[in-house]
């Protein structure tokens, strides 16, 4: 594999499987229906365990924009790769919503609350106030970050046996900090999946939410930059 199908892969894994939990947790009639933010948490570390598992060896298993960025300001990764990562990574949150779509597509038609079909999708506020909600996107990705400069140990690939650890700092941060927004904490896996859910025939969604969509894409790429930039100095 390329660097950018490590990343298409990796990204595509870690998205259907997060986003089938939350269809699994608030869609009508699943079997998981109404199983609560613990079976979110747990699902999403194990969605990047395997997504960094299999593109660790040859991208580094980034997955996430705010990364790669983060990675670049703290002179871990070359600028010039970071438009094909990112690239790789939306292309990856696209194919993964749809997957999503095509697995639950019976349970989305049940579905008439269209804010819990945009949740399958995409974070949101539990109280709207963006510049609140920036600022939990902000520290909750400031602290993945920071995380993850410390658990790569200055190599700059987090290699495949960091994937566990990886996985779970992302639970204990769904379980600690998902409480206000719903824990981004990555650009592709929100705004990709709100760009699909805009563009699917599915019954009652409503509103994709475009007033809130750059809180859950700025607050992590500002959070992972001042990460970067604390690492740098210490």
């Amino acid at each position: 594999m390329t660097p950018f199908i490590a990343e298409l892969i990796g990204t595509a894994v870690l998205i259907t499987l997060g986003l089938s939990v939350v269809a699994n947790v608030v869609l009508n009639h699943t079997k998981g229906n109404d199983s609560g933010l613990i079976v979110i948490a747990l699902a999403w570390g194990i969605a990047v365990f395997v997504g960094v598992y299999i593109s660790a060896d040859v991208s580094g298993a980034h997955l996430n924009p705010a990364v790669t960025i983060g990675l670049a300001v703290a002179g871990k990764f070359s600028w010039n790769e970071v438009p094909l990562y990112i690239l790789a990574q939306f292309m990856g949150a696209f194919i993964g919503s749809v997957l999503t779509w095509l697995t639950y597509k019976d349970h989305f038609s049940a579905t008439e609350n269209p804010g819990n079909i945009l949740a399958v999708f995409s974070t949101g506020p539990a109280i709207r106030k963006h510049m609140n909600n920036f600022m939990t996107e902000t520290i909750a990705t400031f602290i993945f970050m920071l995380s993850i400069l410390f658990i790569q140990k200055g190599d700059m690939k987090l290699g495949a046996l960091d994937a566990l650890p990886v996985a779970l700092l992302v639970i204990g941060i769904g379980l600690s900090m998902g409480g206000p927004t719903g824990y981004s904490i990555n650009p592709a896996r929100d705004l990709g999946p709100r760009i699909i859910h805009s563009i699917l025939p599915i019954p009652s969604k409503g509103s994709s939410d475009w007033a809130y969509s750059w809180v859950p894409v700025v607050g992590p790429v500002a959070g992972a930059v001042l990460a970067a930039l604390l690492f740098r100095v210490l």
